[in-house]
């Protein structure tokens, strides 16, 4: 989508400080942090919302959290613990509707979560 933030930031035409990168993915910091590391995994494919996956893409959803684990461990908080989370639709706070999973951590995290 022309107009998506998280397309022009995969495209490398908005800047982002970017950790990890692959021809089907980008993850980079989240500007308004929610924890000591928070990173935002996207496809670079625009998909808007959880609802919107088709089948062929459940092995690009499995690529995130590969990347989310192994950004984990690059991090050093795989051992200590993290969460990943993915929002769909406003109510559950997803404001950039380009779907994205964010991998918190580098604190203690609470539950439940909302």
């Amino acid at each position: 989508m022309s107009d998506c933030i998280f397309c022009k930031i995969a495209k490398g035409e908005i800047p982002a400080d970017i950790v990890h990168e692959s021809d089907d993915l980008v993850a980079f910091r989240d500007l308004n942090p929610q924890a000591p590391t928070h990173i935002l995994v996207i496809p670079r494919k625009h998909i808007a919302t959880l609802n919107d996956l088709q089948e062929e893409d459940a092995t690009l959803m499995g690529r995130l959290h590969l990347a989310a684990r192994a950004i984990a461990e690059a991090e050093g908080i795989a051992g200590r613990g993290y969460r990943t989370v993915i929002n769909c639709n406003a109510e559950a706070g997803q404001t950039v509707f380009h779907i994205h999973l964010h991998l918190l951590g580098g604190r203690p995290m609470g539950w439940p979560p909302g």
